[in-house]
Parts: structure tokens; sequence; C-alpha cells
């Protein structure tokens, strides 16, 4: 049987926690990250109604997108709601994870799903988050081995660039060595000079995965000294951040917009601002609560920005600005996240030939009823 730490690594390799804002509890709620995990069950929200479910289901752990424990708690009292989702998770050994404003911003998380699901091509991060820091690593392999080594430090975590995996560069030259007594050269003899063809081998690895892709590398390297260096960056490679921008496929006026829109994520209705015959195109999206990001939106040339809760005084502003807006509610633009989490993860314990059934809620709607 797989754990929770497993499952929950693997979804920190979608969502790194990295991206996580300051004031934001994403990361774990409840539970032992050693337990046994068979069931899981995905939701945005934990509340009594979901909590009861995954009893029900005999779930082992509960991935949420919202924190149930947001902001600091003085104290676990049975007879207050919050108290009592906490111990019914504890008596029948339920874990909760959730990741939030880590899996709004990541690639291929909220905000992107949301993107894809509106129909928008080209679509480039609306607010970039801080990249990880990166280091390059060098590395000097006999050329016959090149191959396996670019494998195993590509498998282990290096080499990514945006949405480009495997990327390293490598150039031929000529390394000497003199095996000194006690070793045991792979190529060579003990107090012999050696001149051997190697490649300088290079690439760039995530700070978070340094020790995970220097273990890989000397495992699959030949040599029993290995000659690497590492290098601190200052590029900014994240390709994460809150938010998504493109482009719809054609011009359509606004009013046909908002009936895709309504469409495409099951709503029927939805509040909305500006004019019903504009010609748009440029659409900006922030699942959840992103009204804030408004100005980023316009200045970025949006004739749309979607999002939620937006508030009266800053409707009025983007108004103001000429810029329109959608509000399609905090739980229908997050929401379309949840089956595309439900597919990765199983795919991923596939591949490690783990068997973990990952559920959907069945309990959980959005709280605002339109009458």
């Amino acid at each position: 049987m797989s754990t929770a730490r497993e499952i929950v690594s693997m979804l920190e390799q979608i969502a790194p926690r990295h991206l996580a804002e300051e004031w934001d509890n994403s990361g774990w709620q409840v539970g032992d990250p050693a337990a046994g995990v068979s069931k899981v069950l995905l939701t945005l929200d934990v509340d009594a109604v979901v909590v009861r479910e995954a009893v029900e289901k005999q779930v082992n752990l509960i991935i949420s997108h919202h924190p149930l424990l947001m902001k600091g708690i003085k104290n676990i009292r049975l007879d207050e709601p919050k108290g009592e989702l906490i111990a019914q998770l504890i008596k029948n050994n339920i874990g909760l994870y959730a990741a939030h404003t880590n899996l709004d911003s990541a690639a291929g998380g909220v905000n992107e799903q949301l993107a894809k699901r509106l129909g928008l091509q080209n679509i480039e991060v609306l607010h970039p988050a801080k990249g990880e820091k990166h280091l390059k690593l060098v590395v000097f392999v006999p050329v016959q081995q090149v191959e396996g080594v670019q494998r195993a430090i590509s498998q282990a975590g290096a080499g990514w660039i945006g949405n480009y995996s495997d990327c390293t560069f490598s150039v031929q030259g000529e390394g000497t060595f003199r095996p000194l007594e006690g070793t045991n050269p792979f190529i060579g003899q003990q107090g012999q000079l050696e001149q051997v063809a190697e490649s300088r081998l290079e690439t760039i690895v995530p700070a978070s995965k340094i020790k995970t892709v220097l273990k890989a590398m000397l495992e699959a390297h030949p040599y029993e000294e290995v000659a690497y260096d590492l290098y601190p960056l200052e590029n900014q490679t994240s390709n994460a951040g809150l938010g998504r921008i493109g482009h719809l496929a054609e011009t359509q006026s606004f009013a046909d917009f908002i009936i895709a829109v309504k469409e495409a994520l099951g709503l029927a209705s939805v509040k909305v601002g500006g004019s019903m015959w504009k010609d748009v195109r440029r659409i900006a999206v922030c699942g959840g609560s992103g009204a804030e990001l408004w100005p980023i939106a316009f200045a970025k040339g949006a004739d749309v920005y979607i999002t939620g809760d937006i508030k009266y005084h800053t409707a009025q502003d983007m108004l103001a600005s000429g810029l329109n807006f959608i509000d399609a509610g905090h739980f229908a633009t997050e929401h379309v996240i949840l089956p595309e989490l439900q597919r990765i993860l199983s795919e991923a314990c596939v591949k490690k030939n783990l068997v973990v059934e990952f559920m959907l809620t069945k309990r959980q709607s959005n709280p605002f009823m339109f009458l």
C-alpha cells in the first residue's frame, strides 16, 4: 500500500510548495504522512458533508483546495464546527492535505485549466510568480556514458525549462587524470596519466531537487570520483503565477462570449459588466477571488476579465477603465481543476505501480443559490 507521503509528493510535483502565497497555509492540515492510503477524496472545501462522505467511502486521505486551517487556532473544541471536523478526521484516521495558492499558480493548475476550459489560445501567465532558485550543474563524463548520465539526471528533475524537459548541453573535450594508490579506476591504471575523451554535460536544476539529481548522477556515472560543479543562477525560469491571459480563436461580441462562458462552466447565470456589443478576443482569467489583479489584466490589453467575488467598487473601477468583466463565482472558476487533478494523480500512481483510487466528492456544490 502506498503512503500519504508518497501521494503528497506527487501532488507537490504538480503544485510545488514554494508557489504558495506568504499568507497561505497550503500543506498538511491533519494526519500522519506515513499512514497507508488506498482511497483519496478530492474536494474544493472540507465541511461536515465532505467528511461524512469520506468516512462512508472509507477514504484514507482528503486533498482539498481550500485549507481547513487558514489562520492560527488557539483551541480545538468539539462543540464548535471546525473542532468537530478535526475530531472526525482523527477518529477515522483520515489525513487532510490542502493545495491552495500553489495549485492556483502552478503550470497546469487552476488558472491554466480555467483558461483552457474557456477555449483560450496562446495562454500566458497573468501575474508571474517568483521563480524557484536554480543552479547550473556541470559534470564531466566519458563520451560513451553521456547518454546514460543525461537520462538519469533528467528523470530526477534536472533540465526542465518551462514546458520543455531534458534540456542539456554538451561539448566534447579531453580530460586528464592519474589514478593513485588505493584507487579502482573505471578507465586507466594506477600511476599512469590518462587522457580520455569526455563530454562537459551541463543543465539546470531547481534548488529543491539538487540532492535527488546529484544522487542520480553519481549512481549513473562510471567514475568512482566524479568531477562536477554547481553554479548559482539568477535566471527567472518560472512559468507559473496567478491568473492567465490569452486569445479566443475568433473575435465575438461580449454577449455571445457570456453565453459561451456559462456553457463552458455549467452555469445558469453570471454577473457581468460592460457593453454587450463590444467586440472581445483577448481574455484574462483568475480562478477564485482574483479581482485585485484586474489592473494587470487591463495593462496587458485584456478586453474581458473573468474571476469571482468582484466587489461593488472594484466593478465600478473596471467599468470606468473600459474593461468588461464576468464574475463567474468562486466555486465555478476553481472547480475545473478537480477532474484534471484526478487524472494526473491517477496516471502518476499507475506509473509507480501504486494502487490508489482518486474520487471526486459527490456531496459538494456552489454554496450560493440563485433564485
